[in-house]
């Protein structure tokens, strides 16, 4: 009875040396379940990568419709003729000079694309309907440049230096249509950060983390948002 109670208890420590390593670590068998915890890590880096674009694409989507609007503001939008005692005179009006809220909605909208940088979650979405709103002001405001004539006559009773004088042969030109194309970018910027802009990391993210989350998520026990927290902070946590 002995002899059959050594001879199990001897097989017992033969299968369990088997599975380890000659320097006692766990065989390629063994270590496949921990190789299988590296694929959530894996998908979150994906996630976040793409995040990260989208939240680059918005802002450069503002910046652009911005630099648009204020870069046509100071051009000619509309041009004429006033006549003073049989004289013509040549009068035009800017963009600026036609409705000055059209660069400040730009500028409006060029603020809030900073600002979903150093934002999150709520705040995020409030400022993406903020920029879409500027965004929207600005290309009524164009829309309505392309046509306004009241900006001309004001400036031809200028040089005329006489009320009532009023231009002639009025033309616009294709700069007002340039800042409504400006706003339509922004406005569908803003409108990107509203529908995304809460998945989408924050400036901050990095400072906020305790010390030792690296370590807990590279051991493969942290939670989604500790993988997300070790990526703000520049760590790789499938290292």
């Amino acid at each position: 009875m002995t002899d059959a109670r050594t001879e199990a208890g001897a097989a017992r420590r033969g299968t369990e040396t088997d599975d380890r390593s000659p320097g006692g670590a766990p065989t390629a068998e063994a270590a496949e379940p921990e190789a299988g915890a590296a694929e959530p890590v894996d998908v979150a880096v994906r996630e976040r990568k793409a995040a990260r674009r989208e939240l680059t694409a918005a802002v450069l989507l503002v910046l652009a419709g911005a630099a648009v609007v204020l870069s046509v503001a100071g051009r000619t939008w509309a041009e004429g003729t006033a006549l003073v005692h049989g004289s013509h005179i040549a009068v035009h009006a800017s963009g600026n000079t036609i409705n000055k809220a059209t660069s400040a909605l730009a500028l409006l909208g060029l603020a809030g694309g900073l600002a979903i940088l150093a934002t999150r979650t709520v705040g995020r979405t409030l400022i993406g309907a903020l920029i879409a709103l500027a965004g929207a002001g600005v290309t009524v405001l164009a829309v309505q440049g392309a046509r306004d004539t009241s900006a001309v006559d004001g400036e031809a009773a200028k040089k005329a230096a006489v009320e009532g004088v009023r231009a002639v042969d009025v033309s616009h030109a294709v700069w007002p249509w340039f800042a409504a194309v400006g706003g339509v970018l922004i406005v569908l910027a803003g409108l990107f950060v509203v529908v995304r802009g809460r998945r989408w990391p924050g400036m901050s993210n990095r400072y906020e983390a305790p010390a030792g989350r690296g370590a807990e998520v590279r051991r493969g026990t942290a939670t989604n948002a500790d993988l997300w927290n070790a990526l703000d902070r520049g760590e790789d946590p499938t290292r």
